[in-house]
């Protein structure tokens, strides 16, 4: 494992404190698994985009039908 310092607000390492407190760990658990998630989401992110973009690229688009259903989905839901 590397070593890596960084400054932060006191608010924030008094979440991280606490959260780590609630879980019986250390803020370096803490921290290691915010970073893990957050890396995650960006490249799930990262990999959606790009599919998208060679979907654009091949002219693959939803059609007007399938956007409408997709939108009255989402309005029931809401």
């Amino acid at each position: 494992m590397s070593t890596l310092s960084f400054r932060t607000e006191d608010k924030i390492k008094q979440k991280l404190d606490t959260i780590a407190q609630e879980q019986n760990r250390d803020r370096s658990f803490v921290i290691n698994q915010a970073i893990d998630y957050y890396l995650s989401l960006y490249d799930w992110q990262i990999e959606h985009i790009m599919q998208g973009v060679k979907q654009a690229q091949k002219q693959e688009f939803a059609s007007d039908e399938e956007i409408k259903s997709a939108f009255a989905k989402w309005k029931k839901q809401c």
